[in-house]
């Protein structure tokens, strides 16, 4: 099972510090893959939900812990450009990762090969897949 912390979160989601590197940090230090959210804009990869707040290099988004939302098409184009870990998605039932995942949407029907996202959000009775995004990560990985 892989376990990602859905933008740095683990027990709580925490809007105030989602996206930003240090809290990210702070995941990875504690074994967790980490969804971020990533903009592309003047040359710069940039981390944050609604905007780009937080400049990171290509060194950083190029880990194999990260898995990488584009928000925008410039940060989409960038991030295969660099065999980084990336996918796009709005509201669609699930979308296939860059790995070969199929990143699906809460409440959505579950694959061998799906990352649940945010099953807090839904009610599945079990969770049969490859792995889980939750801002309560910890919590699924201690279950």
């Amino acid at each position: 099972m892989i376990y990602i912390s859905h933008r740095g979160n683990i027990n709580k989601k925490n809007v105030e510090f989602e996206n930003n590197p240090k809290y990210i940090n702070n995941a990875l230090d504690n074994g967790f893959n980490v969804e971020v959210d990533v903009w592309f804009e003047r040359g710069n990869f940039l981390l944050g939900h609604d905007q780009g707040l937080h400049k990171v290099d290509l060194k950083y988004i190029k880990n194999s812990k990260i898995w990488c939302h584009a928000k925008n098409v410039e940060a989409m184009v960038e991030l295969k450009k660099n065999d980084c870990i990336y996918f796009w998605h709005q509201n669609d039932d699930l979308t296939l990762t860059s790995n070969g995942y199929f990143w699906t949407f809460p409440g959505k029907k579950l694959l061998n090969n799906s990352i649940c996202v945010l099953p807090e959000k839904a009610d599945y009775k079990e969770i049969n897949c490859a792995g889980i995004c939750s801002d309560f990560i910890e919590k699924y990985k201690n279950d």
